[in-house]
C-alpha cells in the first residue's frame, strides 16, 4: 500500500531573471541536469564553465552563487488509488520554490532538512511539469543579516555571512576551501503514494546490560518509539485519518520480535524488545563490531501498512566528565574527566577532524565514503568527527563507521561565527536538528553530539561581546535548544555544548584543565614544540598545514613557472598568511628551501613531524589525555592544508606518519624536567573474550646513543610490562642521554618490535652524511618492490610513487634506515615498467638527510 517513484530523469537547468556577469553562453542555455546534483556540475558536465578546483577558476565563477536557477521535469502520472501521494524531497540547497504544474507547492530555506508536501491536489493524469527554483544562497543569507543586524564571526578568511542561512558553511569558502555557493537538488527526489498510515519516523533507543565478557552482553533491549503520520480519509466509513482500526507495531532484531495494538488515531505507538546475550559492538582495535537488523512494520486491517529497516548495534557510550578528586589538602578539585567510554571502557580516541568530501556533496557516494573511512581505520583512527562547519552527512558516511568500528562525534552545524536566534533561523534550527538526530540514531559508531564549534570560544576571545550586546548570538541553541532536542530525541547519547568547552560559562572554554581544548596557537604562532607545554584533558583540534602531494598540485595548477608563491599555487592556500606560516614553521627545523620540488618535500615533512610530536606528548599523558582529534583528515578539493589525505585522496605524508603515531602500541621519547624518558603505551585492548593478559605489551627495551655512522657510544636495557590501555615510562639514565656532539648522535630506543629515535638538536643543525644506498626493483603483477639498502643513516626515507605515475600509491613512508639497513616498499597502481634509474634518487626517492645537503 506504500509504492515510491524516484523523480530523476528528464530533469534541465537554465538560470532565470537577471545576475551580474553571467557569460552569454550561460545566460541563453537550457541544458540537462544530474539530479542528485548541483548547479556547478550541471554547468561543468555541460562544457559551459572551467573546472572550478584548476588553477584560479574559482575567481571567475562567482556570479553562480550570485544568481537564480530553475530545475525542470515532467513526468507522466496514472491515480494509483491511494489516498495520499507526497513529494519527498531528502535534499534541497537551499532557498527553494517547489512548483507542480504551476501550482506553488512550498518554499523552503534549509540545505540540512528533507521535505515532504502533499501534492494530490496538484497531480494531474498524464503529464506533470515539476519546477524547483532556487534563489541565491548569497543574496539572502545578506537580506536576513540586514533584516536582523549583522553578527560578528566571519573573518577575512571567511567574510560571507553564512551564519544567516541553514547551508553547509563551508560553500562560502573557509581558510581550506573555496567560495563556490552551491544550487541544486542534492539528494534524492521522489513520488511516495501511500494509504491509511505510515511510519513518520522511528527511533531506536538501544541499551544493554554488561557483563564480564567484552564480547557479549548479559542482556540488550531496542526501545522503539515509532511516530504516525495518517492519510485524508478516502471514505466515509473510515475512521480518522482514512484507517480502519486495528493498526498494529511490529518489531523484530536478534530473533526477538515484539507488536504492541495501535490505538485509533494516536500519533504515535511504542514498544520494547528483549534480546538475550547481543554480542557487543565495540570501536576497531578493542572489539568486533557486530551489527543486528532491525525491522518495524505498521499495519492495518488490509495488511501492511509500511515498514522501516536498519541496522543497529549493541553498545552503551557514556561521556566521563568526573572532577578529579581534591588534593592532599582537601582544596578544590583540580580539573575535570572529559572521556569516552565505550561499554564501560575508557577509550583514548585516536581521532582527526572530518570535513565535507567535496564542495559539491553529491559527488560523495558510498564507495567513496568507504574508502575514506578505511584510509581513517588504515591510519589507526578511531574516531572521526564531523565539524560543524559542514554536513550531518549521508548516512553512507555512518554506515561505513558503523561496519569499520569508527567513533563519530557529531557537531550540530554551527562554526566559528554567532548565530541568530530569531525566526526564520531558529525554527530551522530546531526542525533540522530534529530529524538528524532521529535519522542518525540507529548507528552504534555515533558517541557524541556537540553543540558548536569554537562558538563559545569566540564569545569570550574574539571581541564578540561588545559587538552583540544585548542580541542572541547561538548561547540558546548550545545550553537549551541542542540539548533538550537530544534528551527528548535520543536519551541513548551524551551532548556537549561546544567544542572547546570547559564545561561551564563561569570558566574560560578553553583551559586544560577541564573539557576538550583546540591547540591554534601552535601552527598560528609558535613552533609545534610548544605542543609540550599544554596537558589537555582531551585535544579536539590541533594541526599544521602542508601542501598536497605533486601529482593532486600540479593537475590543480598550471603555472609557468610553478613556485611556492605563483598565482596558482597561492589561490589553493587559503589560510590567512599561510605561506609566511610554513616558512616559519619551517625555519627552527630546516634550511630554506631553495626550489619548489625541496619547498613541497620539506613543508610536507614538517607537516609529519608537527603532529607526530603533538600527539607522542599527548599519547604519553594518557590518563590525563584521554584523546587527541588532529585537524584534519580529508579535503574538499586540491589545496595547502592541514589534512592528512589530500584533495584527490592520495595520502600525503603526515598520513604515515599518523599511522605510526596512532598505532596501538607506541614508543616514544620524551624531554620531561627530569631528563629524556622513554614511554611505552599500550591501547592493546584485544576483541572478544576476557581481556585478560591478551593485551599486555611485554617488551625488552634497550637504549642505545649512536653515531651518524654507527658507532654504539652507550647503551642501556631493561624489561618493561604494559598492561592494556596503560603507558609505562622509563628514564634514560643520564650517561646514555648526555650528548658529547648533538649534530651527529642520536638516541635508538627499541621496546619489543617497535622503535623510535630522538635526535638532539634540529635537522638544519645536524650533520647528516650525505644519504647513500642501493636500489633493486622488482615487478611482481601489479604490484612493484623496490628495496631500497642503505650505506648511512638514512633519516624519514620517503618514496614518491605519484613521481612515477599519478596513478600509484605506496605502502610505507618515512623510514629511518641504520647503516647497513634495508627496506622494501611496495608500490601499486602502476601503469608502466619502471627501472632503478629512475627510482634510485629525486624526485622519487627523498629522505631528511638531502633537506640539509639541500640547503648547503
Amino acid at each position: 500500500m506504500s509504492q515510491w517513484r524516484e523523480l530523476h530523469e528528464g530533469w534541465t537547468l537554465r538560470v532565470v531573471g537577471e545576475a551580474e556577469g553571467v557569460p552569454p553562453e550561460v545566460a541563453n542555455a537550457t541544458v540537462p541536469a544530474t539530479v542528485p546534483g548541483s548547479v556547478h556540475t550541471d554547468l561543468l558536465a555541460a562544457g559551459l564553465i572551467p573546472d572550478p578546483y584548476l588553477d584560479r577558476n574559482e575567481y571567475d565563477l562567482g556570479w553562480i552563487g550570485r544568481a537564480d536557477w530553475r530545475y525542470t521535469t515532467s513526468f507522466e502520472w496514472t491515480p494509483d488509488g491511494s489516498d495520499r501521494v507526497d513529494l519527498v524531497c531528502d535534499g534541497l540547497d537551499t532557498v527553494a520554490t517547489v512548483s507542480l504544474n504551476g501550482q506553488e507547492i512550498a518554499t523552503t530555506q534549509n540545505m540540512h532538512r528533507s521535505y515532504r508536501f502533499d501534492v494530490a491536489g496538484a497531480l494531474r493524469e498524464g503529464r506533470n511539469e515539476l519546477v524547483v527554483t532556487f534563489a541565491s544562497a548569497q543574496r539572502y543569507a545578506e537580506q536576513l543579516r540586514d533584516k536582523l543586524g549583522d553578527l560578528p564571526g566571519p573573518n577575512s578568511a571567511t567574510p560571507e555571512p553564512f551564519n544567516f542561512i541553514r547551508k553547509m558553511a563551508c560553500n562560502f569558502g573557509w581558510d581550506w576551501g573555496p567560495v563556490l555557493v552551491t544550487a541544486g537538488i542534492w539528494k534524492p527526489i521522489r513520488l511516495h503514494s501511500w494509504s491509511g498510515a505510515r511510519l513518520a519516523r522511528v527511533r531506536p533507543v538501544v541499551d544493554v546490560d554488561l557483563g564480564g565478557d567484552r564480547a557479549v552482553a548479559s542482556g540488550g533491549r531496542v526501545r522503539v518509539l515509532a511516530d504516525i503520520e495518517y492519510a485524508a480519509p478516502a471514505a466515509g466509513d473510515r475512521a480518522e485519518g482514512g484507517v480502519k482500526s486495528g493498526l498494529t507495531l511490529t518489531a523484530s532484531v536478534a530473533g526477538s520480535q515484539a507488536e504492541v495494538e495501535v490505538p485509533a488515531g494516536a500519533a504515535g505507538a511504542e514498544l520494547e524488545l528483549s534480546v538475550e546475550s547481543p554480542r557487543l559492538w565495540w570501536p576497531h582495535g578493542h572489539g568486533e563490531q557486530p551489527l543486528y537488523d532491525l525491522a518495524v512494520e505498521l499495519s492495518g486491517a488490509e495488511g501492511s501498512l509500511d515498514g522501516w529497516s536498519r541496522r543497529v548495534g549493541f553498545r552503551q557510550v557514556e561521556l566521563d566528565t568526573t572532577p578529579d578528586g581534591p588534593g592532599e589538602t582537601g582544596e578544590e578539585q583540580d580539573g575535570s574527566a572529559f572521556t569516552i567510554v565505550v561499554n564501560g571502557v575508557p577509550v583514548f580516541a585516536r581521532g582527526a577532524n572530518w570535513i565535507p568530501d567535496d564542495c559539491f556533496p553529491s559527488r560523495v557516494d558510498a564507495a567513496r565514503y568507504r574508502a575514506r573511512l578505511q584510509q581513517s581505520k588504515d591510519a589507526h583512527i578511531d574516531l572521526l568527527r564531523v565539524w560543524g562547519g559542514g554536513l550531518y552527512e549521508q548516512d553512507a558516511f555512518y554506515d561505513a563507521a558503523d561496519e569499520l568500528g569508527i567513533l563519530v562525534w557529531q557537531d550540530f552545524l554551527f562554526a566559528c561565527a554567532s548565530y541568530p536566534e530569531e525566526s526564520p533561523i531558529a525554527e530551522e534550527v530546531e526542525a533540522e536538528a530534529r530529524e538528524n538526530v532521529a535519522r542518525l540514531m540507529p548507528h552504534p559508531s555515533l558517541v557524541l553530539w556537540n553543540g558548536n564549534n569554537e562558538n563559545i570560544w569566540a564569545w569570550f576571545d574574539w571581541g564578540w561581546q561588545p559587538k552583540v550586546g544585548d542580541r542572541t548570538w547561538g548561547e540558546g541553541y548550545y545550553l537549551d535548544l541542542l540539548p533538550r532536542v537530544v534528551g527528548e530525541t535520543d536519551p541513548s547519547r551524551p551532548y556537549w555544548p561546544g567544542s572547546p568547552y570547559s564545561g561551564s560559562m563561569d570558566r574560560h572554554p578553553n583551559v586544560d584543565e577541564h573539557g576538550c581544548k583546540h591547540v591554534w596557537d601552535v601552527w598560528n604562532q609558535v613552533d609545534y614544540s610548544v605542543y609540550r607545554n599544554y596537558v589537555p584533558r582531551f585535544v579536539a583540534e590541533f594541526g599544521w598545514q602542508g601542501p598536497p602531494t605533486w601529482s593532486t598540485l600540479t593537475r590543480a595548477v598550471h603555472d609557468e613557472p610553478l613556485a611556492a608563491d605563483s598565482p596558482g599555487v597561492l589561490s589553493h592556500q587559503k589560510a590567512t598568511d599561510g605561506n609566511a606560516k610554513l616558512a616559519r614553521g619551517l625555519a627552527p627545523h630546516f634550511p630554506e628551501p631553495g626550489n619548489v620540488e625541496d619547498w613541497h618535500w620539506f613543508t610536507q615533512l614538517n607537516q609529519a613531524r608537527a603532529l607526530t610530536v603533538g600527539i607522542e606528548h599527548y599519547r604519553s599523558h594518557r590518563g590525563r589525555c584521554m584523546g587527541t582529534v588532529v585537524w584534519q583528515i580529508n579535503d574538499c578539493w586540491p589545496v595547502t592544508s592541514w589534512a592528512a589525505v589530500d584533495g584527490d585522496a592520495r595520502p600525503k605524508p603526515l598520513w604515515y606518519a599518523l599511522r605510526k603515531v596512532y598505532d596501538p602500541r607506541l614508543v616514544t621519547v620524551q624531554p620531561r624536567p627530569e631528563g629524556l624518558t622513554a614511554y611505552l603505551v599500550n591501547e592493546g585492548l584485544t576483541g572478544g573474550g576476557a581481556a585478560g593478559d591478551a593485551g599486555v605489551w611485554e617488551a625488552d627495551v634497550s637504549v642505545e646513543r649512536r653515531t651518524f655512522s654507527g658507532e654504539v657510544l652507550a647503551n642501556w636495557s631493561t624489561s618493561v610490562s604494559v598492561d592494556p590501555a596503560a603507558t609505562a615510562s622509563v628514564r634514560v639514565p643520564v650517561d646514555v642521554a648526555a650528548t658529547t656532539d648533538p649534530s651527529t648522535e642520536y638516541l635508538l630506543v627499541t621496546a619489543g618490535d617497535r622503535r623510535t629515535t630522538w635526535f638532539f638538536a634540529a635537522d638544519k643543525d645536524l650533520a647528516y652524511p650525505a644519504p647513500d644506498w642501493d636500489v633493486e626493483v622488482n615487478a611482481d603483477g601489479p604490484v612493484t618492490r623496490v628495496t631500497v639498502s642503505a650505506r648511512t643513516l638514512v633519516r624519514d626515507l620517503a618514496l614518491f610513487a605519484d613521481r612515477l605515475d599519478p596513478a600509484a600509491s605506496v605502502d610505507d613512508m618515512l623510514v629511518t634506515l641504520l647503516p647497513g639497513e634495508s627496506h622494501t616498499f611496495e608500490i601499486t597502481g602502476l601503469t608502466r615498467p619502471v627501472d632503478v634509474a629512475e627510482v634510485s634518487g629525486r624526485p622519487v626517492l627523498r629522505c631528511a638527510n638531502d633537506t640539509v645537503a639541500a640547503g648547503r
